[in-house]
């Protein structure tokens, strides 16, 4: 039986020299007897080196082999989506396909380009994406396995496939068949049939950390160094940092940006937090607050200095409308440039009633740098 909650359901492998892992991870997921909620995919994509690519096109979509093919009649699989146009070959940054993953530089590149196919495969929400660790160098598998728990979704799943011995290490076996299939263990080694091997998928649990990623990251060109920052940043502590002369501000590691007017409202309460000081209530709708007025005017001049219009704005008080709008724009950059971990960073309403509003960043997470 299948299970077929979402339109289209994905295979994701990598392979080096030994392109038998897709047979083997789609027998394992769809065909196997033992397994009794089957995972038929609609395409399957394969990520490789450029002889990885000659091989797998050689030996599972040929005609002769096919073992691709052969598989699918064997076990009366439906038409699933795997050509040359699913194959991803790994490229050096001119844009030549990469042979090998020799050093350094090439396995910045291949992250990254594995780190993309996954951001890609992941973007659309009725798809369900079931990624492969069992083929290529170990570093390959790595980088897809971290990217799938970079951008992996709930209903995504991350796998390995085992094959006993001594058909592991045959060329010729591809998968189990339903039929005799006399191939040799190795070149010049023991015979044995296909039919009696025993391929076992075995599920991998991975943390989900897609809901600390920004959006940009979702959504853009995914860089795997700068997905990995970026949920590093999400995993500690909170902390507010605001630069004065000059202005930049940084939560959890993130720019944030904000106007002069929008900052010196920001700063104003990000120094009341540190000093421990209670939240604010809202001023009053028929009076403007003095107070109010003059302790942001003095933020703002420290940021920007005398400004004549803001002066007059602020010089009788700062009225409710006014408090309302600095707060309301400050939480809006705040998420905008946050997510879903802006919640540390908002200016918000605490107690009853009258609302006192204010960071609910401890102060040792507020640090403040005149200059």
């Amino acid at each position: 039986m299948q299970h077929r909650p979402f339109k289209r359901a994905i295979l994701l492998c990598v392979s080096g020299l030994s392109p038998q892992i897709v047979t083997e991870t789609l027998y394992a997921l769809a065909a196997a007897p033992a397994r009794r909620l089957r995972f038929v995919p609609d395409e399957v994509h394969l990520i490789t080196t450029q002889e990885g690519a000659e091989r797998a096109r050689l030996s599972l979509l040929s005609d002769r082999p096919g073992w691709f093919h052969r598989l699918r009649a064997d076990y009366q699989l439906p038409a699933i989506r795997f050509d040359d146009s699913t194959i991803h070959v790994l490229h050096d940054a001119e844009g030549r396909p990469l042979d090998d993953i020799r050093n350094e530089a090439d396995n910045l590149l291949a992250a990254d380009q594995i780190a993309e196919r996954v951001r890609q495969l992941t973007a659309d929400p009725s798809s369900v994406l079931h990624v492969s660790l069992a083929g290529g160098r170990k570093t390959m598998g790595y980088y897809l396995g971290y990217a799938l728990s970079l951008w992996g979704r709930e209903q995504d799943r991350l796998s390995h496939v085992l094959v006993d011995a001594p058909y592991e290490s045959s060329w010729a076996f591809f998968y189990p068949t339903p039929y005799e299939n006399v191939v040799e263990s190795r070149p010049g080694g023991a015979l044995v049939d296909c039919r009696e091997a025993r391929v076992t998928l075995a599920e991998i649990p991975f943390v989900r950390l897609r809901h600390g990623l920004p959006q940009d990251l979702l959504q853009g060109h995914a860089q795997f160094a700068q997905a990995v920052q970026a949920a590093q940043a999400n995993l500690g502590p909170p902390l507010l940092r605001i630069g004065i002369d000059p202005l930049w501000i940084s939560a959890g590691g993130k720019p944030l940006t904000l106007t002069p007017a929008d900052a010196a409202f920001l700063l104003w309460f990000a120094r009341r937090a540190a000093a421990g000081d209670s939240g604010l209530s809202r001023p009053s709708q028929a009076l403007p607050d003095a107070d109010y007025g003059q302790a942001y005017l003095t933020e703002y001049d420290r940021i920007k200095g005398r400004n004549a219009p803001v002066d007059k704005r602020y010089r009788q008080g700062m009225s409710q409308a006014d408090f309302d709008e600095r707060k309301s724009r400050v939480n809006k950059a705040v998420r905008a440039a946050l997510g879903m971990q802006a919640a540390p960073y908002l200016i918000v309403g605490q107690g009853g009633r009258p609302q006192r509003f204010g960071l609910k960043l401890a102060a040792n997470a507020i640090r403040i740098e005149e200059s």
